[in-house]
């Protein structure tokens, strides 16, 4: 198993000259960890192959989708027959009330659904539904916490963790922020201040953060926001695009069993095709179009394509109902062994497991928000990152992702990750 990327690079310079930056998601470009990022040109079970031939372990599954792994025999053969019978009709099949009373029956509060397309379009319309539910117009966000690249998100915190926020991107008016408040995720205390500084209508959180590394709420935090939401008659929203179906057959539920008012999914609903919802108490739903006044639409939401290969995916799951106990002594395996690996060398590794999705960071200090993870030696990641892609292992190019777990691996497979990452810890301490 060679390591060169020269057709990569080839590839990587010529999608500069047509896609901007190179690429159609900008984590993809490696711009955090270094160095070129390998051009995929299959993946089966848990390994990815790439242009020049190399062979990864892959950790990143698509960003979580891949729960069985790339190309799974089951799903593949139900994506086949139905897309023989056509690829998109714009009109209503069974197929999309079948997935939904699979995604109803699965987490408690959720009595309706809109499927979409993709996580940004959930959170975006759910946040549109949750405004005009509560007759608010401010909403409060996580700093850390990722829900989509629509406008009214894409605020950071500003000169406080508890503040009306300003604009994380170009071209995000100034005045959308105004009605976005930034608090500090796991501090109640600063959820408070932002009550008091707002008229929020709409609360979102990961409940199980992906999007800063893997750091999950805490539970007396999630217990304390949910009530703050209930006295000020604000709208709860789960985002649940990473961790549903991820980290248990109902999500994030299964660590703090408590109901949102309304919650998004996507990645494991669609099996590995685009494809998102959102949803939660019909009184709230009730007010999309056409039942309502609040519009939303797609032309291809509910694609027939997409929607069997999420059918197929949660069939898989309720068959299994040890999967996900399986998947996490495997992450913790891998994790234990990261630890060991890192302190072996005189570094510090900070690791978390939650179901089938796992994080770690280089720090001395369990991370608990955005800002500690910030703290966190991102140069050692990079280096890191980089020794295990040149041995054969598949890591997120950047260190606030999480990484996954898949069924098709195995503990040998995750002995022969950890040896290299012995290697790679040793290389880095010595220089190499």
């Amino acid at each position: 198993m060679g390591h060169a990327l020269l057709h990569s690079i080839n590839d990587f310079n010529e999608a500069k000259q047509v896609i901007a930056g190179g690429v159609n998601s900008p984590v993809r470009a490696f711009k955090s960890v270094g160095g070129i990022p390998p051009f995929i040109y299959k993946g089966q079970g848990c390994l990815l192959h790439d242009v020049d031939g190399n062979v990864y372990v892959d950790f990143v599954q698509s960003w979580g989708p891949l729960l069985f792994g790339h190309a799974d025999a089951e799903i593949e053969e139900r994506v086949i027959q139905t897309l023989q019978r056509g690829f998109s009709f714009g009109a209503p099949t069974e197929l999309e009330t079948t997935l939904a009373k699979k995604l109803v029956l699965s987490y408690e509060g959720l009595e309706k659904v809109r499927l979409v397309s993709s996580g940004t379009e959930a959170t975006m319309s759910a946040i549109r539904l949750a405004r005009a539910f509560s007759g608010k117009d401010d909403i409060l966000k996580f700093e850390g916490c990722y829900h989509g690249h629509s406008d009214s998100l894409l605020v950071g915190a500003g000169s406080g963790c508890a503040t009306f926020g300003v604009p994380s991107s170009l071209g995000v008016p100034q005045d959308f922020s105004h009605h976005t408040l930034v608090a500090r995720y796991n501090d109640i205390e600063s959820v408070k201040a932002c009550f008091r500084q707002g008229n929020i209508g709409c609360v979102i959180i990961e409940p199980i953060a992906g999007n800063m590394g893997l750091v999950p709420a805490k539970l007396e935090f999630l217990q304390e926001l949910h009530t703050l939401c209930q006295q000020h008659h604000a709208v709860l929203i789960f985002d649940e695009v990473m961790s549903g179906f991820r980290v248990a057959a109902n999500g994030s539920q299964h660590y703090h069993h408590l109901v949102p008012d309304l919650v998004t999914f996507g990645k494991v609903i669609g099996g590995g095709l685009p494809l998102a919802c959102f949803g939660g108490r019909s009184e709230i739903m009730d007010l999309l179009a056409p039942a309502g006044g609040v519009y939303q639409a797609g032309t291809l939401s509910g694609n027939p394509v997409a929607v069997a290969a999420g059918i197929v995916a949660l069939e898989k799951i309720q068959r299994d109902p040890n999967l996900y106990d399986r998947l996490q002594v495997l992450a913790q395996r891998f994790c234990a062994g990261l630890e060991q690996a890192g302190e072996a060398h005189g570094f510090s590794v900070q690791t978390c497991v939650r179901g089938s999705m796992f994080g770690f960071f280089f720090s001395t200090q369990e991370v608990q928000n955005f800002e500690q993870a910030k703290q966190s030696d991102t140069g050692l990641y990079a280096a890191f990152h980089q020794k295990m892609l040149q041995k054969g292992v598949y890591l997120a190019p950047s260190a606030f992702e999480s990484g996954f777990i898949c069924t098709p691996m195995d503990p040998d497979i995750l002995d022969q990750c950890l040896q290299k990452a012995r290697e790679s810890f040793e290389e880095i301490r010595h220089g190499v």
